[in-house]
């Protein structure tokens, strides 16, 4: 049988390198394809090397002059625009900037014409989910958004209804501004809030435009939440809503800075949490979308530790081939980590021993705490969009 999940990647994207002292390293992607490899996760799936998405494909989601100010910029990195977002602390230009960053729009894109077409099921690209990049500019560490030039083709050939669901400790502003009034597409962002973290955006009341109310849906969580809680807001506001929209493609975005050790970010989460988080979109797909699901990568910040066995687990989920917390970690891609890194690694693919797993997660139905901030978080998203899905922020 051949595979049913189709995977991004080259060697080539490791290009996209904003230099040795920025926190996204690309060894972040090599690590993850090693690990990958070296669990066998890559036997059970189809790997696509994607070429250089042209202008023509960038202009769906970007404005000509700014991809030209990127081409610039990518040439002669000394004289690149600022006043695009380019040259500047988070997105320092670099040579082959533009090859870079359109390489992994076109691999989302590529994944998501599969999955529409039905030549896979499940498609995966966490070179991706660059989230914050605008129409116009640069935006944290993100040139040109993949996630909205991939939804914008769906939208393109005949996709009626897309949902996206962004787990990354920052919020997802660049795709939610693309489609604030398209009421096509529902974004939901869960994230810390913006008193504490980049950008500073996405609070329970914004809710997208006039002609698309309730279909930009924000969780702003507050700082130190931990696994329970997160979960909690997850499970409490995501199922909820995309059923209620009912996509025929559902694309998700799973930045693993929510983790306790990213410097970044102030949230508590484990690898096992976030684990558990990509087995509930990869369920929540097949329930609402027929599988027609196209998983993304991210922020992660945390390059040895965390990133690598977060998007395997990944990874792992879209292949039908989930691997448990306690998986050892291969002595070949440790030896290859402390040689590249002078230090080991985690010997295990998860944080939490046996006897903290399953994390408990209170659900909804059984009531929620006015005195605790994380619930107070979930019922102000409830309070703001389920109405206009036909939802009881309440009891549903």
């Amino acid at each position: 049988m051949a595979p049913r999940t189709s995977v991004i990647w080259d060697d080539a994207f490791t290009a996209y390198d904003f230099g040795p002292t920025h926190p996204m390293g690309p060894a972040r992607l090599d690590l993850t394809t090693r690990l990958s490899r070296a669990l066998g996760v890559f036997d059970h799936v189809d790997l696509l090397c994607p070429g250089i998405a042209d202008d023509d494909v960038l202009a769906t989601v970007h404005d000509r002059d700014y991809i030209d100010a990127v081409r610039t910029a990518s040439k002669d990195p000394d004289n690149a625009d600022v006043t695009r977002g380019l040259g500047t602390e988070d997105d320092p230009a670099f040579l082959g900037m533009h090859e870079a960053s359109a390489r992994v729009a076109q691999g989302t894109l590529d994944l998501c014409r599969r999955v529409w077409r039905g030549e896979a099921e499940h498609g995966v690209n966490y070179c991706g989910g660059l989230h914050h990049a605008m129409r116009d500019h640069a935006s944290g560490f993100c040139i040109y958004n993949d996630v909205s030039v991939g939804i914008q083709w769906l939208l393109d050939n005949g996709v009626e209804r897309v949902a996206y669901v962004d787990i990354d400790v920052h919020h997802g502003d660049g795709v939610e501004r693309m489609y604030w009034d398209d009421p096509r597409v529902l974004t939901i962002s869960l994230h810390e809030n913006g008193r504490n973290l980049f950008p500073g955006t996405g609070w329970p009341g914004d809710i997208g435009g006039s002609g698309a109310l309730g279909t930009a849906v924000n969780v702003a969580l507050p700082p130190g939440t931990g696994d329970a809680g997160w979960l909690r807001s997850l499970e409490s506001v995501v199922p909820p809503l995309v059923r209620a929209f009912a996509p025929q493609v559902l694309v998700s975005q799973h930045g693993c800075d929510t983790h306790m050790h990213d410097p970044l970010a102030h949230l508590a989460l484990t690898v096992d949490a976030q684990r558990r988080a990509h087995e509930s979109l990869h369920d929540l797909a097949h329930e609402v979308s027929a599988g027609r699901w196209v998983a993304l990568g991210g922020g992660g910040y945390e390059l040895v530790e965390v990133v690598p066995r977060s998007w395997t687990h990944l990874t792992a989920i879209a292949a039908h081939v989930p691997l448990p917390g306690a998986t050892r970690v291969p002595d070949e891609y440790l030896d290859h980590v402390e040689r590249t890194f002078g230090r080991r690694g985690p010997e295990l693919m998860g944080d939490l021993p046996a006897s903290g797993l399953p994390i408990w997660v209170q659900p909804w139905s059984s009531g929620h705490n006015p005195e605790n901030a994380v619930d107070r978080a979930i019922l102000a998203t409830r309070q703001a969009t389920f109405s206009h899905h036909g939802l009881d922020p309440w009891f549903d």
